[in-house]
């Protein structure tokens, strides 16, 4: 466990910093049409984030189990 928690705070530690240090031509440029931009990709894992923060509070105070429709 305390892998996966050093590793989430690399993360947590390099991405601002990463992101801090590129343009905006660069975060917004996308390898192809079809293919996301660095800046889509980061709000999409921010999204997806915050949504499952959301899911884990709530099944705790479910009354029946949670089932993954």
């Amino acid at each position: 466990m305390k892998n996966v928690i050093d590793g989430i705070n690399h993360w947590i530690g390099f991405i601002p910093e990463e992101f801090n240090r590129m343009t905006e031509k660069e975060l917004n440029h996308r390898p192809m049409p079809h293919k996301w931009s660095k800046k889509e990709i980061l709000g999409h894992l921010c999204d997806s984030a915050l949504n499952n923060m959301n899911r884990f509070i709530k099944i705790q105070y479910e009354e029946h189990p949670y089932v993954i429709p």
